[in-house]
């Protein structure tokens, strides 16, 4: 066995590892600063909601990347156009796609409110 292959795994581990230990010493000061200013940590936590628009934006996502899955299958299976990488690129054009086209009805309904 190569050295490369054994280093790659153990590394990878070693450096999650020091990710998650940083991260949780980082939100632990974080909540020991607002305790020392008065603050109640547990009031202030950002809570994730789901809105509208975010369920648009991860919807249309989805939608781009099997497209692009899609055609890029039938691009293999019908014109044995097999390439590397042409799924992985659709998948990414469609996607990027169907972020695109999430901002453009975002910025539709912000316009439409704002009259």
């Amino acid at each position: 066995m190569e050295p490369v292959a054994l280093i790659v795994p153990v590394v990878g581990m070693i450096s999650t590892l020091i990710m998650v230990v940083l991260l949780r010493y980082y939100s632990n000061a974080e909540r020991m600063a607002m305790i020392q200013k008065g603050l109640n940590p547990l009031e202030n936590r950002n809570h994730r909601r789901i809105t509208p628009d975010s369920t648009l934006k991860f919807g249309l996502l989805l939608l781009g990347a099997g497209l692009g899955l899609l055609i890029g299958s039938l691009l293999e299976e019908f014109w044995h156009f097999e390439r590397d990488g042409v799924q992985a690129s659709l998948i990414m054009i469609f996607g990027g796609g169907g972020l695109l086209l999430s901002y453009v009805i975002q910025m539709k309904n912000e316009k439409k409110e704002q009259e």
